[in-house]
């Protein structure tokens, strides 16, 4: 199996890719393996071994469609996104105490409600989201001090 590296938006994926046989690739991303079906299965494929970066998507406003702001050092722990999905409601603000099993952030992911906990207890530091916000999987959504 063939590993990769990359790093997208500030979140770093471990990428392996091992055999593929009839049409179907064995695809492990961060540990989680995947069986990738390809679309034509005659054609060849071939790996970039350094694809350029594209622009971050934007909404009509001009805005960043992707979130992904990194976290102050030593500004306490964050919560991440445990997978790409889009921020349907925060839950919390700035300076409010959290107890670890509240929810803090509702994502939708594949049409899924997903609610996500602070995990600690502490203080809301910050919230490095909004509503609306598409997340990829590792983006810090708030930081509790």
């Amino acid at each position: 199996m063939k590993e990769y590296k990359y790093k997208i938006n500030g979140n770093t994926y471990n990428v392996g890719i091992g055999d593929i046989d009839n049409g179907i690739a064995q695809v492990e991303v961060n540990g989680v393996p995947y069986k990738v079906e390809l679309g034509d299965k005659n054609a060849s494929v071939s790996v970039a071994s350094a694809p350029k970066a594209g622009a971050a998507p934007r909404s009509a406003s001009g805005e960043k469609v992707i979130a992904s702001r990194p976290a102050a050092a030593g500004a306490g722990a964050p919560v991440k996104a445990p997978l790409p999905g889009v921020v349907l409601n925060i839950n919390v603000n700035v300076g409010d105490t959290v107890k670890a099993s509240d929810t803090i952030i509702v994502l939708e992911a594949m049409k899924m409600e997903n609610s996500i906990q602070a995990g600690r207890d502490g203080v809301i530091a910050s919230i490095d989201v909004k509503q609306g916000d598409s997340v990829l999987e590792g983006t810090t959504l708030v930081t509790i001090g």
